[in-house]
Parts: C-alpha cells; sequence; structure tokens
C-alpha cells in the first residue's frame, strides 16, 4: 500500500465523498512575501521585565494603530532564542512592507507592567544570522 503525505494533496468535499485534485503547486520564489528581521532595544530602569510582556507590549502597540488586520498582514513574529535579558535586545521578523509602521508602534510604546520604557530599533536586516551579528553584538 502506497503511503501518503496527505498535506500534498487537495481534497473537495462534494455530496460526503472526497475526490483527489492533484498536488498543490508549490509557491514560486516573487510570490512569497518577503521578510526583513528589525532589531530593537527596550530602554528602562527597571531590569525585571519579561520577554512575554516585552512581545506582548509590541504587539498591543501595533494592533491599537493599525488593527486585527495590519497585525495579520504584519505576521510578526519574535524570535525568542536571540532574545538576549542583559542587554534587553531583541529580534521580531516583518513583512518588509511594514517595517516603517512597525517602527512607528515602537515609538509608541512607553510603559510595560507599570514600568517607563523606551523601545527603539536598532537596526534592519534582510537576513537573521546578519541581524545578529551587526545589531546584538
Amino acid at each position: 500500500m502506497e503511503k501518503r503525505n496527505f498535506l500534498l494533496w487537495k481534497y473537495v468535499i462534494s455530496e460526503g465523498e472526497y475526490k483527489q485534485m492533484g498536488k498543490l503547486k508549490p509557491l514560486l520564489p516573487s510570490l512569497k512575501e518577503k521578510k526583513r528581521y528589525l532589531a530593537f532595544n527596550v530602554i528602562t530602569k527597571a531590569k525585571s521585565l519579561t520577554y512575554g510582556a516585552i512581545c506582548d507590549a509590541i504587539n498591543n502597540s501595533f494592533k491599537e494603530l493599525y488593527g486585527e488586520v495590519g497585525l495579520a498582514d504584519a505576521g510578526l513574529i519574535f524570535v525568542k532564542d536571540k532574545f538576549n535579558k542583559k542587554t534587553m535586545t531583541g529580534i521580531v521578523r516583518v513583512n518588509n512592507k511594514l517595517v516603517d509602521k512597525l517602527k512607528l508602534s515602537l515609538s509608541m510604546i512607553k510603559k510595560i507592567d507599570n514600568t517607563n520604557v523606551v523601545v527603539r530599533s536598532v537596526g534592519v536586516s534582510g537576513v537573521l544570522k546578519k541581524a545578529e551579528e551587526k545589531y546584538l553584538k
């Protein structure tokens, strides 16, 4: 019996039965959404901020400014293993067309967990490794 990967097959449900439509075509590289990696720095006197609180504050700020649709278009993904607790720097992956909007939303953050903070963008790169080398060290 042939073993199939069902993620590669597209099925159509019609009147309770499945019909095989064939393999899904891969997306062309020119049609994929481009991404950028934005390095940010949190400046505060208190060092008790958690990574989760910082991520929530960035998400909430972006959502307040641009709504849920804007947040979905941006596709914000926080790179957890690149966050440095000592220097309070981290990296966020964002759509290349919405980098400026993310920078604006970072500048609008004034408090995280009732602690006065300043969140600033350090730099933007197209490759995660280069962003880490240039802006986090």
